[in-house]
C-alpha cells in the first residue's frame, strides 16, 4: 500500500472512530443554539446561554440514555480535546498587560486562598471520618483543579482506584453544578465582570469550565477568570512536589488486619512528568497571550478566532453533559458529598473575602 493510500486509510479510521460521537455533540449543540434563539425572540435576551443549555441538554440525554461504545470516543474527543483547543484560542483575546494589571496583591491572594482551602478541606474530610488519602484527594481536587489534581496527586499518596473513582465521580457532577450556578449568583449579587471573573477562577474546578461559567456574563469575566484559574492550576506543581517530599503515605495508619509495610517493601510510585503537571493547552494559551501581546495577531482575525472558540466550547459543553450521570451523587456516599460540598462552600467564602480585601471592582 502506498504512503498516500495508507494516509487516507488512517484518516478514514479516525473519522469512523470519533465521527458518531462528534456528530451527536454537534447535534445537541445545534439544539442549544436554537433554544437560545427562541429565548432571544421571546424575551429580547437569552436568560440561559447556549453554553449552559448545551450542558443541560447533554445531561438530560445522559440521564435517559447511556451512549454505547460507538459514541464514546467522539464524546471524549469533544469533551477534552475540543475544549482544550477552545482554551488555547482564548489566549488570542488576552494581553500580558491584563496579567500585570492584576497586581501582586491578587496573585498573592490566589496562593493564599489555595493554601487555606487545602487545610480547610483536608480538615473537613478528616472530621467527617474520611480516610487520609481520600481527604487529600478531595482537598487537592477542590482547591486546585478538580480531576486533574486528583489524577496527579493519587500516585504520590498511593491512593487506590476506588478512592480516585469516588472523588472524580462526584467532582464531575458538582463541577457542572458550579458552572450552571455561578452565573446566576453573579446576576443576583450584581457582581462586576472583573470580580465575577476572580470568583469563577478561584472556585470552578477546570480551566475549560471557567470559560463555560464566565462566557455568559462577559468576555472580560472569561479573560480574568481564565487568568486567575491558570495561576491556581500552576500551584499544582509545587503541591505535588511537597507531597512527594513529605511522602504522606507514611502518615497513613496501617489497618489493624494488615501487616506492617516497611520502607523497603513499599511499592514505588511513579512521579508525574513536567508535561503532566503543565497541560499542553495551558502552554498553548500562554503562547497565544505572548503572541497577542507583541501585536503579532492581525486585528481582523481576532473576532473569528473568538467565534470559533465559542462554537467549540458549546460542542464541548454538550459532551460534558453527556458524561454526567446525576446518579453518581448517590453512589458517592453522604460523607463524601458533605465534605466536597462544604469544602467548595468554604472556597467560595475565601474567594469572596479576597475580593473584598483587595477591593476588586
Amino acid at each position: 500500500m502506498s504512503a498516500v493510500a495508507d494516509f487516507y486509510v488512517r484518516k478514514r479510521s479516525v473519522l469512523v472512530d470519533i465521527g458518531p460521537g462528534v456528530a451527536l455533540c454537534a447535534s445537541l449543540s445545534a439544539v442549544a443554539i436554537a433554544l437560545q434563539s427562541v429565548e432571544e425572540a421571546l424575551f429580547s435576551r437569552p436568560w440561559l446561554e447556549a453554553l449552559v443549555i448545551a450542558i443541560l441538554v447533554g445531561t438530560g440525554v445522559r440521564t435517559m440514555w447511556t451512549p454505547g461504545c460507538r459514541w464514546a470516543n467522539g464524546i471524549a474527543f469533544c469533551a477534552k480535546t475540543l475544549l482544550e483547543v477552545a482554551v488555547v484560542l482564548l489566549g488570542a483575546t488576552v494581553r500580558a498587560s491584563m496579567i500585570f494589571a492584576a497586581g501582586l496583591p491578587l496573585l498573592a491572594g490566589i496562593a493564599g486562598v489555595v493554601a487555606v482551602s487545602l487545610i480547610v478541606s483536608y480538615g473537613l474530610g478528616r472530621s467527617f471520618g474520611l480516610p487520609h488519602r481520600m481527604a487529600v484527594l478531595i482537598a487537592c481536587g477542590n482547591s486546585i483543579c478538580g480531576n486533574s489534581a486528583i489524577a496527579a496527586v493519587a500516585p504520590i499518596i498511593g491512593a487506590d482506584g476506588e478512592d480516585v473513582a469516588t472523588s472524580i465521580a462526584f467532582t464531575a457532577v458538582l463541577g457542572v453544578a458550579v458552572v450552571l450556578g455561578l452565573p446566576v449568583l453573579a446576576v443576583a449579587w450584581q457582581m462586576t465582570p472583573h470580580s465575577f471573573g476572580v470568583l469563577a477562577g478561584l472556585t470552578v474546578y477546570a480551566v475549560p469550565q471557567v470559560l463555560a461559567a464566565t462566557a455568559p456574563i462577559s468576555s472580560v469575566s472569561a479573560q480574568i477568570g481564565t487568568l486567575v484559574k491558570l495561576v491556581r492550576v500552576l500551584m499544582l506543581g509545587p503541591i505535588v512536589l511537597i507531597l512527594s517530599i513529605l511522602d504522606v503515605r507514611d502518615r497513613e495508619e496501617p489497618a489493624a488486619s494488615a501487616p506492617a509495610v516497611t520502607a523497603g517493601d513499599r511499592p514505588k510510585v511513579g512521579q508525574p512528568a513536567l508535561h503532566q503537571l503543565v497541560p499542553w493547552f495551558i502552554v498553548g494559551f500562554l503562547a497565544l497571550v505572548a503572541i497577542r501581546s507583541f501585536g503579532l495577531i492581525p486585528t481582523p482575525i481576532l473576532a473569528p478566532i473568538s467565534l470559533v472558540a465559542t462554537w467549540l466550547t458549546i460542542i464541548s459543553m454538550a459532551a460534558l453533559g453527556l458524561g454526567v450521570d446525576i446518579r453518581a451523587i448517590a453512589q458517592a456516599g453522604p460523607r463524601v458529598i458533605a465534605v466536597v460540598t462544604l469544602s467548595l462552600a468554604a472556597l467560595g467564602g475565601l474567594a469572596m473575602a479576597l475580593i473584598g480585601i483587595i477591593r476588586i471592582s
